[in-house]
């Protein structure tokens, strides 16, 4: 019977595209010396803060001194959606690789440190370690979500290890075994749940990345599990339902007090764990009571299979799958057609739409599947909360065919590659996917003469990437959009209610978008502006419009509110739906050495002169992001007198020297301040910033912390707060 592939559903989850040929003869022998446990550092380099953050600082010379000189880092581990694969770039900062990632949610996290794409390091500041993944290292974030995963609360079951000979494998071998508190060596004989790991793993797996331990602790405490035995053997071996039934199970039976009934004793597996425990529950029909696979839908040649035989002399069947980012997902979905057509009983749990082919998912199956062991619950066939039916295969367009990328109604986005490409070593999508709007990559697969990633479920939101092969990061040319100040970023939206305001309204609804050029006599050239003017826009109306003037930040361009931050579509929609005042919106260019004097005697006069804009200062705005926001501040503390309304996104106030606040304070009828979290190098500075306006008694609101990094997700979110502001009573 043909198990699960190996390199279909390896749990290596990154490293199957490095070629040993990456490595050189000696990295390879370094790397054996240097996996041993490491002894901790003084200092972490990954450190985990309140509520899911984490604040990275890898030593250069610890990177240099394992793998050589490096151009890039990253630390890589199940950061993305769905819990995948995705890799943190880090900066260089003086000695040290850095990076302030998240809100992550709770749970269990695995990481690596690489270099250059290939060159893998273990993090030789963490303890932890996993045995069939040298280079891993593991952390975690408590939380409410994660509470079955977090160290028992009190004394509960032990991980003791059962030594056995295997005459399959020639050698003697070891597996984990979970023993509860209520265990005796003589008297009430218990139950026992075989547990299986997945390609490419170890018997420690279960323990060491799985939190098994934790998880059958955490239940047993809560009345969740039956007093029973969990072991988790080794699985990987050419005949692995020989290795179970002649040597697993024997050893097991004859070295603790456990029942040798057929009906006290259940086996699942995850990934090919979960192939080979199919091939256990058809081979020997009725030797297990209860049976789950975890992400595997690989099961073989299936019409030969003793369908009545398993269906009666088995209480429970149940299948797990996660969503179409797992490996196992079509299938599944494939296995069930076949399972209906023979009439094989089974249960499904669902589709997991929160994780893919990885340990999160797992660990949620493991969950449901061991309160359900040996009580009258087997019967139960309902989904875990929040799981879906699977009623079709997950497919992608052929290659070629469409823009990129391409995105499924439930937010799964599929990116390709041209066959430009297809002689590359290493290709990876490089997007603001990561919690808040930071940016993670998400390494690409050879699929014939192109590179592909599929990734999600995405929240509804707008999105912009760029690809990086080979470390040289270059544009999706087969995505129409562009962003004039960063030649090599293509965008996407993800619909949903959450990404309304984002959306194009529908043809002839919206306000106008037009380009105004102007000549700046600072610059010393014609340069130009976007300008948006509301829908029902009257030039000769008696009354002049207010006038709203929105800046970019530094390396940015007066192109980039639009390509970028969405303007058009947000003040569209805002006024659909009623919630700003009609106003005229002008982006203009601000990189120029003395932006008041451009501002005033440049932009604000082509503007008057284009369109018909109040001159009452209480009808004007100013707002800016990052260096726009320094921008805009220098122009309020250098003539308090021309805007009344402020908004400044992500930037400081700075020193209150010299600053006229009596001014400032009555002549503004708004001065709004915005900031990231602790992902946007601009917080600290703007907290210092909130001490030092009431020192000199601003008047200002602060709307607290956006949460986000220094990024466009914030700065959208930012003027769809301000924008309703402008203007009111």
């Amino acid at each position: 019977m043909e198990i699960t592939s190996e390199s279909r559903y390896s749990s290596r989850l990154g490293r199957t595209r490095r070629a040993a040929a990456l490595l050189t003869a000696a990295m390879v022998a370094f790397a054996g010396l240097a996996f041993a446990a490491p002894a901790a550092a003084a200092t972490p380099w990954v450190n985990v803060q309140d509520d899911g953050y984490l604040r990275i600082s890898v030593p250069n010379a610890s990177v240099e001194e394992a793998v050589g000189p490096v151009s890039q880092v990253v630390v890589e581990g199940n950061f993305g959606p769905s819990f995948n694969w995705a890799q943190i770039g880090l900066q260089r900062s003086g000695a040290n690789w850095t990076a302030t990632y998240g809100p992550f949610e709770p749970g269990l996290y695995y990481y690596q440190v690489t270099g250059d794409d290939s060159k893998v390091l273990k993090d030789a500041s963490n303890p932890t370690s996993v045995a069939s993944e040298p280079e891993w290292s593991t952390f975690f974030i408590p939380g409410e979500s994660a509470a079955l995963l977090a160290d028992a609360p009190e004394d509960a079951g032990t991980i003791e290890t059962l030594t056995y000979d295997s005459s399959i494998a020639n050698e003697e071998r070891e597996a984990l075994v979970w023993v509860p508190p209520t265990y005796k060596p003589k008297g009430k004989k218990l139950p026992v749940l075989y547990l299986q790991h997945g390609g490419g793993q170890s018997y420690r797996d279960w323990v060491e990345v799985g939190r098994a331990e934790q998880i059958l602790d955490n239940l047993w405490l809560s009345g969740q599990l039956e007093d029973m035995l969990v072991v988790m053997g080794n699985g990987n071996v050419p005949d692995f339902s020989a290795e179970l039934m002649d040597n697993i199970v024997p050893a097991v039976e004859g070295q603790y007090n456990v029942s040798p009934s057929r009906n006290k004793r259940a086996l699942a597996g995850l990934s090919m764990g979960g192939g080979q425990t199919f091939e256990v529950f058809s081979e020997h029909p009725g030797e297990f009571t209860a049976v789950g696979t975890f992400g595997a839908g690989r099961f073989g040649d299936l019409d030969g299979i003793p369908v009545k035989k398993m269906n009666n002399k088995t209480d429970l069947f149940r299948v797990y799958v996660g969503n179409a980012t797992d490996a196992a997902h079509n299938d599944v979905f494939d296995s069930f057609q076949k399972f209906d057509e023979l009439g094989l009983e089974y249960q499904f749990d669902g589709v997991n739409p929160d994780a893919g082919h990885n340990w999160n998912a797992w660990q949620e199956n493991l969950i449901d599947f061991a309160p359900r062991l040996f009580t009258g619950n087997s019967s139960d066939p309902a989904m875990s909360d929040g799981h879906t039916a699977l009623t079709e295969r997950f497919e992608t367009p052929a290659s070629g065919t469409t823009p990129t990328p391409w995105i499924s109604e439930d937010g799964f986005v599929t990116f390709e590659t041209t066959t430009e490409f297809a002689d590359a070593e290493y290709a990876s999508v490089w997007a603001n996917i990561a919690p808040g709007g930071s940016w993670l990559r998400v390494e690409m697969n050879k699929v014939d003469d192109r590179w592909q990633a599929t990734i999600g479920p995405l929240d509804p939101w707008f999105y912009h990437y760029r690809l990086i092969v080979d470390r040289q990061a270059v544009k999706d040319t087969s995505n129409p959009t562009s962003v004039t100040s960063e030649p090599m970023w293509s965008t996407f939206l993800v619909e949903g209610e959450e990404s309304r305001l984002l959306t194009d309204v529908p043809e002839g609804q919206g306000g106008d978008l037009d380009v105004m050029t102007y000549q700046s006599t600072v610059a010393g050239q014609e340069r130009s502006a976007y300008v948006w003017t509301p829908p029902g826009y009257d030039a000769d109306r008696a009354e002049g419009y207010p006038l709203f003037v929105l800046n970019h930040g530094g390396g940015q361009s007066w192109t980039d509110w639009v390509e970028v931050g969405r303007t058009r579509q947000i003040l569209d929609n805002l006024f659909l739906d009623g919630a700003i005042e009609p106003m005229v919106v002008v982006m203009p260019n601000g990189n120029v050495n003395d932006y008041p004097k451009e501002l005033l005697e440049n932009v604000v006069p082509a503007t008057e002169q284009n369109y018909n804009v109040s001159s009452d200062p209480h009808q004007r705005a100013l707002a800016g992001l990052s260096a726009g926001g320094a921008r805009t501040l220098s122009v309020m503390k250098a003539h308090p007198d021309q805007f009344s309304w402020i908004g400044v996104f992500s930037a400081g106030f700075g020193s209150g020297n010299g600053v006229d606040v009596e001014a400032i304070n009555a002549n503004t009828d708004m001065i709004r301040f915005y900031i990231g979290d602790i992902t946007d190098f601009v917080y600290q500075g703007m907290m210092t910033s909130l001490a030092t306006m009431d020192a000199i008694g601003l008047e200002y609101e602060f709307d607290g912390v956006t949460p986000g990094p220094h990024g466009w997700d914030v700065w959208q979110k930012n003027l769809i707060d301000f924008a309703p502001r402008l203007f009111q009573e």
